[in-house]
């Protein structure tokens, strides 16, 4: 049965093509979305050009006909712009409240034919009560979710005989599992079923169908930086791993993220000389409205939103009070070319061969922002996502649409990508108490 669908404005910001995916069903925007995607058009941020998008979509498909009677969508669906025609109800007399002209778009649908459904689509909590409360069915656009309380961890605990835990020690050590389904670089802790304290920790080799054990190089660590527990250890064997060219790593603050993905970017770029350069970039999501108001050149506007990278670069350099005040840091790697921090605003677009690239905060980034960025990697780059779904600044997504948990949830089945989570914190014993307790 064909059923109405009215988009909020976060909907389309969300999700550009969102339009498309409601199958052969109507999708009505009402033209107040219109006007507030409008006010983020000239916007250089994200959202600006999802704004500029959704306006190209709308208007190619007012060249096809009527929007205020109907376009045929590909699926089968009809594509509709919506005005609010009667008066509205006492709870949403506020004209100057969008939220409320949009939500009498709705409702005037529901009231004009009751025999079919119509569903009110908003990213906005808040705004999903205040439907629900007027009669009317809402619900999250979640085409990209996935609960987090199922996400996919990348690594797991198997109990096995002693001599399979033994064989992994050895040099050549490879263990076959039988009876267990596992994933492309699933990391796994082997427990011996008699001794539980007896254990070897392994990664799942797709290609041999075997467990092969952890790289050589992370028991030695990378530019000073060793693993201190078993989630770092994983961590560090899937960075150091050239096959894998995909990598997601999730965790609270504290667990050594970014650290331990810089470190094995160093090493890979400045010892084995594997890749070009290294190449760090966060989304700048607070600072679209900001930059202009700070002073200097770009790359100085930038240094207050990138100095968490800063911070870790300059740790792992090991730098001694004198060598900071004879102005040594991590501009030495920016000189050299070795290392080169960007926001996320300037990737798009390129093509990045050769590199080996941090997505630092990725938990900010939508499925549809993800996507533009990791379709930019070239031939023999690898590229990490590492963020924490529970902190995001984002007020377009949440903790199970962001993009970081979209592409854990697709990509665990592929043999180019391992994902891992960090749950134990490295930072401090007042970080780690404080992330548990506040």
């Amino acid at each position: 049965m064909r059923k109405n669908f009215v988009l909020d404005t976060n909907v389309l910001l969300h999700d550009p093509q969102s339009l498309l995916s409601f199958e052969d069903n109507n999708v009505i925007i009402p033209i107040y979305v219109i006007e507030e995607i409008d006010t983020f058009k000239r916007d250089m941020s994200e959202l600006g050009r999802n704004a500029r998008m959704v306006a190209r979509y709308l208007d190619e498909y007012r060249l096809e006909g009527s929007l205020a009677e109907g376009v045929a969508l590909p699926k089968g669906g009809i594509l509709r712009v919506a005005f609010a025609h009667g008066r509205p109800p006492p709870s949403l007399a506020d004209k100057d409240l969008m939220d409320n002209r949009i939500l009498q778009v709705a409702l005037e649908l529901m009231e004009a034919d009751p025999e079919m459904p119509t569903a009110f689509v908003t990213k906005d909590t808040n705004l999903r009560i205040r439907a629900d409360v007027l009669g009317l069915k809402a619900q999250d656009y979640d085409s990209q979710r996935v609960e987090i309380s199922e996400l996919y961890t990348g690594f797991v605990e198997l109990f096995v005989a002693k001599d399979l835990v033994d064989q992994l020690y050895k040099p050549s050590g490879e263990v076959e599992i039988e009876g267990v389904t596992l994933h492309p670089n699933q990391c796994i802790l082997l427990k011996d079923e008699t001794n539980p304290s007896h254990t070897a920790m392994g990664r799942f080799n797709a290609a041999k169908g075997r467990v092969v054990p952890l790289t050589r190089g992370v028991k030695d660590g990378v530019w000073g930086v060793r693993p201190r527990n078993m989630e770092q250890a994983f961590t560090l064997d899937m960075l150091l791993n050239d096959e894998v060219k995909l990598i997601t790593i999730v965790g609270k603050a504290g667990t050594g993220k970014t650290l331990m993905a810089i470190a094995a970017g160093l090493q890979k770029i400045t010892e084995e000389a594997v890749y070009q350069k290294l190449l760090v970039s966060r989304p700048i999501f607070p600072l679209g409205r900001d930059l202009g108001y700070l002073p200097g050149s770009v790359e100085e506007k930038l240094n207050p939103w990138m100095q968490p990278i800063f911070d870790n670069v300059e740790f792992l350099m090991n730098l001694s009070r004198a060598d900071k005040k004879a102005g040594r840091g991590y501009h030495e790697l920016l000189d050299l070319g070795l290392m080169q921090i960007e926001p996320l605003t300037y990737i798009r677009g390129r093509s990045i061969p050769n590199q080996f690239i941090i997505v630092d905060e990725a938990q900010n980034l939508t499925p549809h922002e993800v996507k533009t960025i990791i379709t930019r990697v070239g031939d023999g780059t690898k590229i990490i996502l590492t963020g924490d779904p529970f902190q995001i600044d984002n007020p377009y997504v949440d903790a199970e649409s962001n993009g970081l948990v979209h592409v854990v949830n697709r990509f665990r089945n592929e043999r180019i990508a391992a994902h891992i989570t960090m749950s134990k914190g490295e930072r401090s014993a007042l970080a780690e108490l404080a992330a548990n307790l506040l």
